[in-house]
C-alpha cells in the first residue's frame, strides 16, 4: 500500500442515532491517508522529498474540514479539525474495523486556535486556546465546533489503541504541569506544558502536551534523545513566517526536514527528534508505546550527532 494512500471514512453519511441534531449538520466524507514507515537503512537513502512524503503530515488545519492520517508506527492516528459554520464529526474508518472511532481508541486533543467546544456523546467541553481534552475509549459521538467562524478553533488530535476505558477530561492551559527547560545561552530556553500525563489524566498509553520557545531561542530537544519504548510525534505551530529544520534519523547520520506552520512529523522509536527554527515557535508533542513515563528516554550528547561509530 502506498505510504500516502487514502480511503473514504465509513459511517459518515447520514445522522448518527446518538448525535444531537445540532452536531449532525456537517458529515463530510473524510479521507484517511495510510502512512508506512521505514527502517534505518531506508531512511538513510531517502531524498529530501521522500523524507517529507513519508514522515511529514502537511494537510492539517483546512477551514471547514477534518483530516485523518493513520501511521504504521504504534498504529497512531493523527488528525485535525477546523470547524467554521458547522460542527465536524469524528468518523470511523475501515482501517480501524470499528463501529465508531473511539470504540477501541483513546484520543488527545489540543486547541491551538480560537475558542470552541467539543461534544462527547452530548456532553459539551469548552476549550480556549491551549486547552486540552482527553477522550476515553467508548465515546461514540465526537463533535468539534468553533464559537466564531471568523476566528475558528484549530483542533489537533492524536489517537492510540486503548485497552481500557478511562474518564474523559478537559485540562485547562493553567492546569498542565509546567517545566522550564534549557538556557538562553544555548538558545534553547523553553516552557514545557504536560497536559495529558500521569497524575493529571489516566490514560492507556497516550502522553501529550506542548512546548513554547521563549523569544530569541530556536532549539528544541537539544541535546537530543531517543526512546526505544515509545515513538513521538511533533506538530509545529506559531512558527510563521519562519520555518523549523527538524532533525531525525540515527544520531550518527541525522537528516533534516524543513517544517512549515501547522505541519506534523512522526519519528520511529530509534530516531532522534529535535529542531531549530528561524525564529521562536511552539510545538505539540505526543507519545505512545510501552509506558507513560515522560522521562524514560536515552539522552545523547551533542557530540554524538554525526559521530562515526
Amino acid at each position: 500500500m502506498d505510504a500516502r494512500q487514502g480511503a473514504s471514512a465509513e459511517g459518515v453519511g447520514g445522522r448518527s442515532p446518538s448525535a444531537p441534531a445540532s452536531e449532525s449538520d456537517s458529515r463530510p466524507v473524510v479521507q484517511m491517508a495510510y502512512r508506512e514507515s521505514t527502517d534505518r537503512a531506508g531512511l538513510s537513502r531517502m531524498t529530501a522529498r521522500e523524507l517529507r512524503e513519508t514522515f511529514v503530515i502537511d494537510r492539517l488545519f483546512r477551514p471547514g474540514e477534518l483530516s485523518l492520517d493513520y501511521l504504521e508506527v504504534e498504529r497512531a492516528v493523527v488528525g485535525s479539525a477546523m470547524p467554521t459554520d458547522a460542527p465536524l464529526l469524528l468518523p470511523t474508518h475501515r482501517e480501524l474495523a470499528s463501529r465508531f472511532f473511539c470504540e477501541r481508541r483513546e484520543v488527545g486533543v489540543i486547541n491551538i486556535g480560537g475558542p470552541g467546544w467539543i461534544s462527547l456523546d452530548g456532553e459539551r467541553f469548552d476549550l480556549a486556546r491551549h486547552d486540552s481534552l482527553y477522550i476515553g475509549r467508548g465515546v461514540e459521538t465526537v463533535a468539534f465546533a468553533s464559537k466564531d467562524a471568523a476566528a475558528p478553533a484549530r483542533y489537533y488530535f492524536v489517537s492510540y489503541p486503548a485497552h481500557a476505558a478511562y474518564p474523559s477530561r478537559r485540562i485547562r492551559r493553567d492546569e498542565a504541569r509546567v517545566i522550564f527547560a534549557g538556557e538562553a545561552g544555548a538558545a534553547n530556553r523553553r516552557v514545557i506544558r504536560q497536559a495529558i500525563r500521569p497524575g493529571l489524566v489516566e490514560t492507556c498509553q497516550l502522553v501529550m502536551g506542548f512546548t513554547a520557545l521563549e523569544d530569541g531561542n530556536v532549539w528544541n530537544t537539544m541535546p537530543p534523545h531517543t526512546h526505544r519504548r515509545r515513538s513521538e510525534i511533533y506538530m509545529y505551530f506559531d512558527a510563521a513566517p519562519g520555518r523549523v529544520m527538524h532533525l531525525m534519523g540515527e544520531p550518527a547520520e541525522p537528516r533534516a526536514v524543513f517544517m512549515d506552520e501547522g505541519e506534523a512529523v512522526f519519528s520511529p522509536s530509534w530516531s532522534i527528534h529535535s529542531g531549530v527554527g528561524t525564529g521562536s515557535y511552539s510545538f505539540v508533542w505526543s507519545m505512545g508505546g510501552e509506558n507513560l513515563e515522560f522521562d524514560d528516554m536515552d539522552v545523547l550528547a551533542v557530540s554524538d550527532l554525526g559521530a562515526e561509530g
